[in-house]
């Protein structure tokens, strides 16, 4: 949609709203976080269907917790949702040397090895409440290509794709796969997240943390297709204002294996053991478990 066609009276409030941000994202970084602290506050209150959400997985997830622990968890989690807002439009709008001292990259040479081997890399991530910081990161030291869901909203499609291309090298549906083959063909590196809900179609029901989860098999069918290496990629906020940890694991050995279902729990079992390092910021506001196995009654 053209520029010109979002300046029209029904878009004002919510580019309203984006100049807030871009003003807020201006302040102090330690300022950032109290104020993204406080707006989880305000969502934990009044968001009260993604409330229990959140509370329904953290309870099938964590069984070990009583219920003290439990909505504690919880709590930190809007918490972190708030912080992840602010964190969203700063890695949308900043400029490289606002957050460059917030940059910690752990493993970058497992990146350029797989890319030595000329075939493409698969970044395996995950929805963690800070994954746009950690993406942006990824931007100042290669070319990034990455795969997003569009957005119904014209307006806000139009600020998350020329945003995101304005620092990674190019963001692709999620559902142009001819695209992502492309991309990885011309040997670029391509940020995956397949922690969502996808349905039944080209899914398969997995174990995450222990409950099956509708998880798309893409990982494991486009890296048999390409003969692109699988790097995990995670990113963590850490704690004391000191910024964010990206992580890069060594590319997977034996991946794709010729099993899909065993390929498949593997990646959820590499984002599961992310997740338990920092369980606050993983997106448990999402319906993980929506769909269900044949048979199985709805979870939420």
């Amino acid at each position: 949609m053209k520029l010109i066609s979002l300046l029209k009276p029904r878009y004002w409030p919510l580019w309203a709203g984006m100049g807030i941000f871009w003003c807020l994202i201006h302040l102090p970084y330690k300022w950032q976080l109290a104020l993204g602290r406080q707006l989880g506050r305000i969502t934990y209150r009044f968001a009260l269907r993604r409330r229990n959400i959140a509370d329904i997985n953290l309870k099938l997830c964590f069984p070990e917790l009583n219920d003290s622990q439990r909505n504690q968890l919880l709590r930190q989690h809007f918490e972190s949702l708030g912080i992840g807002l602010l964190e969203l439009f700063s890695a949308w709008w900043l400029p490289d040397t606002r957050l460059k001292s917030l940059e910690n990259i752990q493993g970058l040479e497992h990146l350029q090895a797989a890319l030595e081997r000329g075939k493409g890399v698969i970044l395996l991530s995950a929805h963690f409440t800070s994954f746009e910081m950690g993406t942006r990161f990824l931007t100042m030291h290669t070319a990034i290509h990455g795969i997003y869901r569009p957005h119904e909203n014209p307006l806000v499609e139009y600020f998350m794709k020329k945003s995101r291309e304005s620092h990674a090298e190019k963001a692709i549906p999620r559902e142009a796969i001819r695209e992502m083959l492309r991309s990885l063909k011309q040997n670029k590196p391509l940020w995956f997240a397949t922690d969502q809900n996808f349905g039944h179609k080209y899914s398969a029901f997995v174990d995450f943390f222990g409950i099956p989860a509708a998880t798309n098999t893409a990982t494991s069918r486009i890296a048999q297709i390409s003969g692109a290496a699988v790097v995990p990629c995670f990113t963590q906020r850490l704690e004391n204002n000191q910024g964010y940890q990206v992580i890069l694991q060594p590319a997977l050995e034996n991946f794709p294996s010729g099993d899909i279902l065993q390929d498949t729990l593997r990646t959820n079992q590499l984002i599961e053991a992310q997740v338990r390092k920092a369980p606050e910021q993983y997106l448990w506001v999402h319906r993980r478990f929506k769909d269900r196995p044949k048979g199985e009654e709805g979870i939420y």
